[in-house]
């Protein structure tokens, strides 16, 4: 397994990167390879871990939001109600339909 054809995104976090790349300068074909299946475990484990994956992307929503919100508190607002508003009609339309 060849660490060139590897490709991170921006979307993958930094601590999973760092714990998947391969430090250079391994001269033991050994060492290389212990490497190598070390950080191709730590890639598997990351990606297969969703709860921890979903964390981190609401994490990174909760910020852009709170930024978001820090720059247009108006238009923030207005988002928040068009939200509360399409959560409500599709609640109440969904308990129409059981009703029915």
């Amino acid at each position: 397994m060849s660490t060139d054809a590897v490709r991170y995104t921006s979307s993958t976090p930094r601590a999973a990167v760092s714990k998947t790349v391969v430090p250079s300068g391994i001269t033991d074909p050994v060492e290389h390879a212990r490497a190598e299946l070390k950080a191709a475990l730590a890639a598997i484990e990351h990606k297969a871990n969703l709860p921890a994956r979903a964390s981190e992307r609401i994490e990174a929503g909760a910020v852009k939001a709170r930024a978001f919100a820090d720059r247009e508190p108006a238009a923030a607002l207005a988002a928040a109600v068009g939200v509360a508003v399409a959560v409500g009609a599709a609640i109440w339309g969904l308990a129409r339909l059981v009703a029915r």
